[in-house]
């Protein structure tokens, strides 16, 4: 209908008869109830109500003393008290060539605030045209974003001075990281660099944002003004989020491998990672970005399948820390991951490995019967098919045997077992079914090992959990579920800096009374968490950390009676001292 036509006697009628709002619906039944005296049922009907809604409205309306089924007008304010208090003013500011952020903040001082979305509107009803843009040095003198230097290794300055730092605990990790070669690492390893930021600064400095618990690279702009981060990499300033997204771009999933083979190579003289038996198990890395490439996984946290990143991990189950990651992982790839470990492992040590202990699904039989013939033991849960929990539930009592495991912190200590030999992809493996354990439900285990007692079995496998206990450290403090994040660093690379950084923890725990068993996050909560007054003086770099309730367990550590010449210093030696 044309706006402004009159309506039509039909159209007048539909207004009444066919309310637009549930305010004039419910006005217009209650008034064919009430006044025209209508039965309710056909009041309810024709409005499109149920006849027991229809009597409850009515019941609210009887008690209602004072219904609203009309909109009273409320006319709005006449006059705007702050804009006219302030007007005057600010126009005087405006003919300064104040802007209105500047306007804004003297009139707060001059006790008649108004925001500068106010000052805007006023200056524009003056006839105000909008500033252009001024120069920094145009602007007045207040407090403004500092420039930080660029990060470039020939700016390193050792000349003697002072400055303090809030990372002083991370000091802590380069008598480990010099012993440890880790500028040999990056080289055998061929990671990209430049004249202002060699491959073992880049390295450093992308460890170092590891090590501290910094959960996205974007965060590392809170710390960039901080000397001693740039100075534990060895560079003057550290490289900014832009650099350290590009550079993990950088590095193929080849230099990625060789990282994670000289590194297990670098700990071994330290009497890391043995490889005695390894716990193994996946992880999807949840995705919140746009990238169509990325496939959907199943993510535990949340319990169900989204976007996300496989990456697939090995610990030694002795050291606690992680030796292996991979993930650079597609869809139908996850069972033969198992045996590229098992290829890694032969070509960096030279020998394959003893133990794997994984939990089900990880990998399929056929690969199973693969383990068995190369002699490497496996324990693996077998999920419980209705073949298996019907075969558990018709077992005679006098078909189970009960055991006692050597756990004494353990609540269920004396589970019930049966063994049975079983076919398998053409193998003869032991099965067993246990009870006791804390489940509703027996659990099946699976293994070629033979001629070990099942107390002994069982308990290996419950020590499964450290690489559960593992996975929990590195999402809470390394950050492991924020890697692909929208500002982040290749996961790929980020896993294999997480394997380093897990390993160089495990190294300074071992060394702090009490603490061999810690976590990671325990370790930087009680005794790297500590900010620092770093001194450069003839050729070394003395760093004295604050005094904490801990303090004292660094002290009798010894890691800082031995000074440290460290090589990216230009051989000035590292002295860590308390203040």
């Amino acid at each position: 209908m044309p706006i402004g036509a009159p309506k039509t006697l039909t159209q007048c009628r539909a207004f009444f008869a066919e309310p637009a709002t549930p305010r004039q619906r419910q006005y217009e039944a209650l008034r064919a109830y009430f006044v025209e005296e209508r039965p309710s049922h056909d009041v309810a009907r024709d409005f499109g109500y149920t006849a027991a809604s229809f009597r409850v409205l009515c019941h609210h309306f009887r008690r209602d003393p004072d219904p609203q089924y009309f909109a009273a007008p409320r006319p709005g304010p006449r006059t705007q008290p702050k804009k006219s208090a302030a007007r005057e003013r600010a126009v005087a500011l405006r003919k300064k060539n104040h802007s209105v952020y500047e306007i804004s903040e003297l009139l707060k001082v001059a006790g008649t605030p108004l925001s500068a979305t106010a000052v805007r509107e006023v200056l524009r009803a003056e006839g105000f045209a909008a500033l252009p843009r001024r120069m920094d040095d145009e602007r007045p003198d207040q407090p403004r974003p500092s420039v930080e230097p660029v990060a470039d290794v020939r700016e390193l300055d050792l000349s003697p001075r002072s400055f303090s730092t809030r990372c002083g605990g991370l000091f802590l990790f380069l008598g480990d990281l010099v012993r440890l070669s880790v500028d040999k690492i990056a080289a055998d390893a061929s990671l990209p660099g430049s004249k202002m930021i060699p491959a073992a600064h880049a390295l450093r400095s992308c460890l170092a944002l590891k090590l501290w618990s910094i959960e996205h690279k974007s965060h590392v702009m809170a710390l960039a003004a901080d000397e001693g981060l740039a100075l534990f990499s060895g560079l003057n300033a550290t490289p900014k989020r832009s650099y350290l997204s590009e550079y993990s771009g950088r590095v193929a999933p080849e230099q990625t491998r060789r990282i994670l083979a000289d590194w297990n190579n670098a700990v071994r003289p330290a009497g890391m990672l043995a490889g005695k038996s390894f716990n193994l198990d996946f992880h999807s890395v949840p995705f919140h970005g746009e990238d169509a490439l990325v496939e959907r996984h199943y993510v535990a946290m949340r319990s169900r399948k989204q976007k996300a990143v496989l990456a697939f991990l090995a610990q030694d189950a002795d050291d606690r820390a992680f030796c292996y990651s991979n993930a650079d992982l597609r869809k139908g790839e996850e069972a033969s991951e198992v045996m590229r470990f098992v290829e890694f492992w032969k070509s960096t040590r030279g020998e394959l490995p003893r133990h794997l202990v994984f939990d089900s699904r990880l990998t399929t039989y056929a690969h199973l019967a693969e383990l068995d013939d190369l002699g490497i033991t496996f324990m693996t849960l077998r999920r419980r098919s209705p073949k298996i929990r019907i075969e558990v539930a018709g077992l005679a009592p006098s078909a189970w045997r009960r055991v006692k495991l050597d756990v004494p912190t353990r609540k269920y200590q004396t589970p019930r077992v049966f063994e049975q030999t079983v076919r398998i992809a053409g193998k003869d493996l032991r099965q067993m079914y246990i009870r006791d354990l804390g489940h509703e439900e027996a659990t099946v285990l699976l293994t070629n090992d033979r001629t070990t007692p099942p107390k002994k079995i069982i308990t290996r496998y419950a020590q499964r959990m450290l690489i559960e206990n593992a996975l929990s450290d590195a999402v809470r403090f390394f950050h492991m579920d924020a890697l692909s994040s929208a500002v982040g660093m290749k996961v790929d690379f980020d896993m294999a800096l997480l394997v380093v950084a897990s390993g160089l923890y495990r190294l300074l725990a071992r060394r702090m009374r009490g603490y061999a068993d810690a976590q990671a996050r325990q370790v930087f909560r009680d005794l790297l968490d500590v900010p620092a007054d770093v001194e450069i003086a003839d050729g070394t770099v003395t760093v004295r950390l604050h005094r904490r309730a801990h303090l004292p367990i660094l002290l009798a550590s010894g890691a800082m009676a031995q000074p440290v010449a460290v090589p990216w210093w230009n051989g000035a030696k590292l002295q860590l001292a308390s203040r």
